[in-house]
């Protein structure tokens, strides 16, 4: 089977590259796999290139390439394809709409798969009758804004399936919205086995790690720390992630840490590229976010062999952690009950050694052979049906992009009139 997988930027560093990443190399061991990055700005992925896949590019933004496409003038108009309601609109141009369509309509795969929603929009409306047309998404639903939510909504009628990577944000696509025949499924992302051995639960260490970002909620972290510090100040705790461009929720983070006094307690350790040599420096990892889509560091702290103490946000952590046997499971929001489950835990060391190996034996489920395996069932099963018996017949996409076309007439005339009354205000 020869399966394409799209991808925004393969050269760069994000959860959805790793997990794109570890499923089409497990894939690659029995399938003819490739991942074509619609932009590349590096000669090579900062993950380090998949074993076995073949990886290509659309649109060349390394400047000092004899092939840089930065300076065509279509990269410099909007694009009509790429919907504007996803998060990386602005990237996108007449140039990506072209490359993306010329790609499509001339692959030769039994199996496309977008990885995000803009691109399985493109899929939907630009890739030829004939390969199974998949839809990852990789965030949740109730994370797109509405203009994201419509699109969607009439385009993904066109995909033959779409992923999510929990049940429950499968269930809010099943029941928000009408898409008769497209098949919906959950499939975790997953997480290889890391190449060093697990924690032994001896460290005194905490270990955090994600994006420093508000919804990460560090703060919250940092603070229920300091009461573990009152009670436990043999204890410490490391945040491993990078802020954004502006550094001010590192800033933010660190005023923290000096008010607090907990210099010698919170350390705030940057990007780490492979993290997996960091979790079993730790006992315990903790997560605090008010939402998460997956979780990918709650799957890799317990394939590390921690116990994770997390918050019961949505969508991942009550699908990745049953609380009090390989994890804890506290309100979000809810700084006593993180300091009271981290001590918890590290008061009783039968506890925390349990759950540590509990986590270890739970977070098997998630090897990258066993997520490919439900991958290659649900390619095999709808490959095996005749394009006619899809979702999509001639007539029906026919219907469909005719509708669509007026559809994006109607968008048009809405959002230009939305930037004269933007650009009227600002005059």
């Amino acid at each position: 089977m020869h399966i394409s997988f799209l991808l925004h930027n393969a050269y760069g560093v994000g959860g959805t590259i790793r997990t794109t990443f570890n499923l089409a190399a497990t894939l690659a061991e029995h399938h003819d796999v490739e991942i074509v990055s619609v932009f590349r700005h590096r000669d090579v992925p900062a993950l380090g290139a998949p074993a076995g896949v073949e990886l290509g590019h659309l649109v060349d933004l390394r400047k000092k390439s004899p092939t840089y496409d930065g300076d065509a003038a279509d990269h410099a108009r909007p694009a009509t394809v790429f919907p504007r309601g996803d998060s990386r609109y602005r990237q996108y141009s007449r140039l990506t709409d072209a490359r993306v369509a010329n790609h499509l309509r001339s692959l030769d795969a039994d199996v496309v798969v977008g990885t995000r929603p803009g691109l399985n929009v493109q899929i939907s409306r630009q890739a030829r009758r004939g390969p199974v047309r998949i839809g990852q998404e990789h965030l949740t639903l109730d994370s797109h804004g509405y203009r994201l939510r419509r699109e969607i909504g009439h385009r993904y009628a066109l995909l033959d399936a779409i992923t999510t990577v929990t049940e429950a944000d499968a269930r809010a696509y099943r029941s928000v919205f009408r898409l008769p025949g497209v098949r919906i499924e959950a499939i975790p992302n997953s997480v290889p086995a890391p190449r060093i051995a697990p924690a032994d639960g001896t460290g005194k260490w905490v270990i955090a790690a994600g994006r420093l970002h508000k919804v990460k909620r560090y703060d919250l972290l940092v603070r229920a720390f300091a009461d573990v510090v009152a009670v436990r100040p043999d204890w410490r705790l490391r945040i491993y992630g990078a802020g954004d461009a502006t550094g001010n929720e590192r800033r933010a983070l660190l005023a923290l840490i000096g008010e607090l006094g907990l210099h010698n307690h919170v350390f705030l350790m940057g990007s780490v590229n492979p993290l997996e040599a960091e979790w079993p420096k730790g006992s315990i990892a903790a997560v605090t976010s008010d939402r998460e889509s997956f979780g990918m560091t709650i799957v890799e702290a317990m394939r590390c062999g921690l116990p994770v103490v997390a918050t019961d946000c949505p969508h991942g952590p009550r699908e990745i952690i049953e609380d009090g046997t390989d994890g804890r499971l506290v309100p979000v929001g809810d700084a006593v009950a993180v300091t009271d489950a981290l001590l918890g835990l590290i008061e009783d060391d039968e506890t925390r050694h349990r759950f540590g190996r509990a986590a270890l034996t739970a977070s098997e489920r998630f090897d990258p052979a066993r997520i490919a395996e439900r991958h290659e069932r649900l390619f095999t099963e709808l490959a095996s049906r005749a394009p006619h018996g899809r979702s999509h017949g001639a007539l029906r996409t026919a219907l469909h992009r005719a509708r669509g076309t007026v559809l994006d007439g109607a968008y048009a005339v809405r959002y230009k009139a939305a930037d004269v009354i933007r650009r009227r205000k600002t005059a």
